[in-house]
């Protein structure tokens, strides 16, 4: 669950709080008490619920739900009877687009790149609808949990899933990485500059026109989205690396830029990270991610969370943040902090790391991610 889910679901629990404590009020006659809660306490929960559920972005329609795992959204669907329904339902399937490859190939010629974009934005639409296609005539048997007894549906025995796959009732997902790096290959800078966003944010534009273009011509709930990408970003750059050499920002690291994001090396303080991402959030329909990472001395600082939650939500309409600590414990001696291979206490190696390295804490990432992903993290710089 996201932070903004998070802290709805406190607000709710306060608003339940507050009038049950004016229902006790109300019994032992403590009537001072129960105005307070009544005109005073109520209301201001009740406005902030409602200020928070209007700052879903357009993208959902003022929907307000959680994301699946790490990032993913559905987009909105509404059943028989007119409601929307965002549980019970599912995506089809990722094909990711390798952004920067299509900036190498096109060599800084612009009419060149969105010639061989619109390829390979092809190509991923084929691929997209070879998978749709293998799911058809699937039958509810294969998993009952899912199909028969209430996760997804509740079909029949036999029946087929086939109605569930048109419609936009699951979602058919295109991916992107690399959006870092294309803008280096093609200009020289990176997208977190002003001639690099507006390129970058063409490039957002027209993979979102492909998606809502492709869902009008089939009926199928094509969306784009913030590929997470733990396998590809290190997979893209290798096989990229081996066709074309080292470039500078683009292949001479273990990895590409997740999606949209500012790379993990840059400099950037923390405000400004979420300033320069947030234009390119409201285009993935399929979900995104925005993060900030921070050291350990914020654990204890509620209040400095608060304003960097508060920022990214209420003035950015960022809508989903992750907020990364490292929390790393030593087994023998119990001293927390951030350490790499040894306990700086004792010198025990014998510790347990936390990270959230994609949208979900991971234990050891030195043994849960290859190395470019292994790389990625620890090139992550911290925002301040």
């Amino acid at each position: 669950m996201g932070i903004f889910q998070i802290k709805l679901k406190e607000l709710k629990s306060k608003l339940d709080e507050a009038r049950g404590n004016l229902e006790a009020a109300q019994r032992q006659y403590d009537y001072n008490k129960a105005a307070e809660i009544q005109y005073g306490e109520i209301p201001s929960l009740e406005s902030a619920i409602e200020q928070m559920e209007m700052e879903v972005r357009e993208n959902y329609e003022g929907g307000t739900f959680p994301p699946m795992g790490c990032r993913s959204h559905l987009s909105p669907n509404k059943d028989e009877y007119g409601n929307y329904k965002w549980y019970g339902r599912f995506n089809q399937g990722v094909v990711s687009i390798n952004l920067p490859q299509i900036g190498i190939l096109a060599k800084g010629d612009m009419d060149k790149f969105w010639r061989i974009f619109d390829e390979r934005l092809e190509l991923c639409k084929e691929a997209l609808l070879v998978r749709h296609n293998l799911l058809k005539g699937t039958k509810s048997d294969v998993s009952p949990i899912h199909w028969q007894h209430g996760a997804i549906a509740r079909l029949e025995k036999g029946e087929v899933i086939d109605r569930l796959l048109e419609g936009g009732y699951s979602t058919v997902s295109l991916g992107y990485v690399g959006l870092c790096e294309l803008s280096y290959t093609m200009l020289g800078v990176s997208h977190t500059t002003p001639e690099g966003e507006k390129f970058a944010l063409e490039v957002m534009n027209h993979m979102r026109a492909k998606c809502d273009e492709w869902k009008k011509e089939t009926g199928l709930g094509f969306g784009l989205y913030g590929t997470p990408a733990e396998n590809l970003i290190y997979r893209f750059c290798r096989l990229d690396k081996q066709r074309f050499g080292e470039i500078p920002n683009v292949t001479d690291r273990e990895f590409l830029t997740n999606s949209h994001h500012v790379p993990v090396w840059h400099e950037i303080g923390i405000f400004e990270k979420l300033e320069v991402e947030a234009p390119f959030c409201k285009y993935p329909t399929g979900g995104c991610i925005t993060y900030v990472e921070l050291d350990t001395t914020f654990i204890k600082n509620t209040k400095a969370i608060e304003q960097v939650i508060d920022y990214a939500f209420k003035e950015l309409d960022i809508p989903y943040l992750a907020i990364n600590f490292p929390i790393d414990a030593c087994l023998d001696c119990g001293y927390q902090g951030e350490f790499n291979d040894a306990c700086p206490e004792c010198g025990s190696t014998d510790i347990q790391q936390l990270r959230r390295v994609t949208g979900y804490l991971t234990g050891n990432y030195k043994t849960a991610f290859n190395k470019g992903k292994q790389a990625e993290v620890e090139a992550r710089v911290k925002h301040s």
